[in-house]
């Protein structure tokens, strides 16, 4: 509708309708607004004499010409950031903020603004703030919204101040950006990111015109972690690639500041599944840590605890295991056994042992760093919970769901009580105790949880934000496991759209949204969809992760899944038969997934006739279902069920 391009603003209607009423049809007004819309708003065809009655963008006029040099400058500088949420508290933070631009004349154009709207020497004035806001409320060009305690400019007022503001427009961006920068602090209580979350739609603003390098580089780190706690993973890259260059030809290589910002890159490009780059990076910066600070100072434990991160990623389990060993072994003798950093490291080596499959020996180390951190940190500390919560993924791995839920609730309870109910770790706490939910069969508990936890994520961090997406995803699969496979599959399809857009067409989660509409059209009886999907998931994540990366690996699982319901059992056995012997390979003879590829090719041999190949896998299957994850757990009761099934019939069962 035209009002709502015109945002509703009378003056603005009134003026579209004299136009109209003289030259055009209502159609051709709005094609011509549309491209036009400068023009059209200067246009001075509307009923009356009176300057105030002249066209929309001349009545604005009279009213800047009438504002104070404060005032006029706040609503230059306001044209650069998003039309709404602008707040004090941005100019206060970046006022009393320690650091400087390292550009002087910079600095001098940052101080000069902020001594404008309250800055001084010894601090803040609200008072001053307050009369250049009144000032401008005075003329209507701006208003206050009480509730979130922030200023909005009403879009045409801000488009037009945008377009009719005097100076150096690029250097205006520069400095807005820089002030945005200056506002952040590197302290990460549940306030600080919930106010660096309000200033990503002005952090975009800002930059819409700038190129990375025209940001100055103590600032430039500011703006990346605005961008990358919003999953802006491109836009983090782009800030991080130039500081790094810079750092390189300014410092040299092998300088600190040069070795930090190429470990950021390699954070980033992780995040972004680009695991290659990210480990040719890291490599390099282990090696000249090793080399300028020696094998044990924490720069090189740190960088050499995230490459065995990056070799997780890649499913490379042994080479990650083989250096968080060293790290831990270096900690404890550097920093002692009761160390946060040897605690981490701790957790680290945890992680990856759950990941082998090696579930035992994660729960003792688990147990152990959990007991230590309620020692040194206490029982509410974020890395307490932390604690708490790999401990319960364990748990769950182990098919101890009861256990894994008792933790679950009280992490969820304690983290409402000591981070917020909307902090990004409680949601992901819901999320994590919806799952628990959902692996018992408590399908309606796990939808609801998990219904909270999406609109959570939408308010607070965005409908594109990867949290957010993960979150409809897991919804996704509790509506296909309660049979609601339309609701499952329309899900399905918009992660997928949106996972394309956000992180491309390779991304490591892309490829898994992919994976997952096509098990729901398998579900749905849709072989053909499904495997017209599973292939290209198949092909790319060979390209991108490798032949032996397990989510490649899965993907052929899965592909044999879908050749068994279309009877193409020798396609399946030749799947199968691969997919075992990989799985052996990379993860080893007793991980729970390669039990599972077992028996699922016991079933193919089955279906084939083939009864004695069939049996001697499900019997081996059994025993070690047993021997690695006791009789009690899920997969072992599916096992013995499944013997019972095959071969009870044929008297044959043995005592199984």
């Amino acid at each position: 509708m035209m009002i709502q391009d015109l945002h509703y603003f009378a003056l603005a209607i009134a003026q579209a309708g004299a136009f109209i009423h003289c030259h055009s049809s209502l159609n051709k007004y709005r094609d011509l607004y549309r491209g036009e819309r400068d023009n059209l708003l200067q246009n001075k065809e509307i009923q009356g004499q009176d300057p105030y009655e002249w066209a929309v963008y001349s009545t604005w006029k009279l009213s800047y010409e009438k504002l104070n040099e404060s005032a006029r400058l706040f609503l230059q500088i306001c044209s650069f950031l998003h039309h709404e949420g602008i707040s004090e508290d941005m100019f206060k933070k970046a006022a009393m903020s320690q650091r400087q631009p390292e550009d002087s004349e910079l600095q001098g154009e940052v101080s000069k603004l902020l001594n404008r709207l309250g800055k001084q020497d010894s601090g803040w004035s609200s008072w001053t703030f307050l009369e250049v806001m009144k000032h401008l409320g005075s003329h209507s060009l701006i208003e206050y919204d009480d509730q979130n305690d922030t200023y909005s400019i009403h879009p045409l007022v801000h488009h037009w101040s945008h377009t009719t503001m005097e100076g150096n427009r690029h250097d205006t961006q520069k400095l807005i950006a820089t002030i945005i920068g200056l506002s952040v602090s590197w302290s990460f209580t549940d306030e600080d990111y919930k106010y660096r979350r309000t200033l990503l739609k002005h952090t975009i603003a800002s930059m819409a015109s700038l190129k990375p390098e025209d940001i100055d580089l103590s600032i430039a780190a500011y703006i990346v972690c605005i961008y990358f706690e919003q999953g802006h993973w491109k836009e983090a890259e782009a800030l991080e690639v130039v500081v790094m260059e810079k750092r390189k030809q300014v410092l040299g290589d092998d300088h600190p500041d040069a070795l930090a910002a190429m470990g950021n890159l390699a954070d980033t490009y992780s995040m972004q599944g680009r695991w290659k780059e990210a480990e040719a990076l890291q490599v390099v910066v282990m090696e000249k840590w090793k080399l300028t600070l020696g094998d044990d100072r924490n720069e090189t434990l740190m960088s050499m605890a995230n490459l065995a991160s990056i070799y997780s990623g890649q499913g490379r389990l042994k080479d990650a295991e083989a250096l968080q060993v060293v790290v831990l072994e270096k900690r404890k003798r550097v920093l002692g056994d009761d160390h946060p950093g040897t605690l981490t490291s701790m957790a680290n080596l945890a992680c990856t042992y759950r990941d082998q499959g090696r579930l035992n020996d994660a729960e003792a180390l688990e147990v152990v760093v959990l007991e230590k951190r309620k020692r040194v940190l206490g029982d509410d500390h974020p890395g307490t919970l932390a604690s708490m919560t790999n401990l319960a993924c364990t748990y769950s791995g182990q098919g101890r769901l009861k256990d894994a839920e008792a933790l679950e609730v009280v992490v969820l309870e304690k983290r409402k009580r000591v981070q917020g109910d909307d902090h990004p770790e409680t949601l992901t706490s819901m999320a994590n105790l919806a799952c628990t939910y959902r692996d018992q069969g408590q399908l309606k508990d796990a939808e609801v949880l998990e219904v909270v936890v999406l609109e959570k994520r939408k308010r607070v961090l965005g409908d594109d934000h990867p949290d957010t997406i993960m979150s409809m995803a897991n919804l996704a699969c509790t509506y296909s496991g309660q049979g609601q496979m339309k609701d499952a599959e329309a899900l399905e399809v918009v992660v997928l759209e949106k996972r394309k857009r956000v992180l491309g067409d390779d991304h490591p989660e892309t490829l898994k949204s992919m994976a997952n509409l096509a098990c729901t059209y398998r579900d749905q009886g849709r072989l053909n969809n499904a495997e017209a999907l599973e292939v290209v998931v198949l092909e790319k994540r060979k390209r991108v992760l490798g032949d032996d990366h397990p989510d490649t690996i899965t993907s052929m699982a899965n592909l044999a899944s879908t050749y068994s319901g279309q009877g193409r059992l020798k396609d399946v056995e030749a799947l199968e038969v691969v997919v075992l012997e990989k799985r052996k390979q990379v993860l080893g003879d007793d991980h729970p997934q390669t039990l599972k590829s077992k028996a699922n090719l016991a079933s193919t041999y089955f279906n084939q006739g083939r009864l004695d190949d069939a049996e001697a896998l499900d019997v081996e299957v059994l025993e070690k279902s047993r021997r690695v994850l006791g009789d009690d757990h899920p997969h072992t009761l599916i096992a013995k069920e499944n013997y019972a099934d095959r071969y009870g019939e044929l008297d044959r069962c043995g005592g199984a």
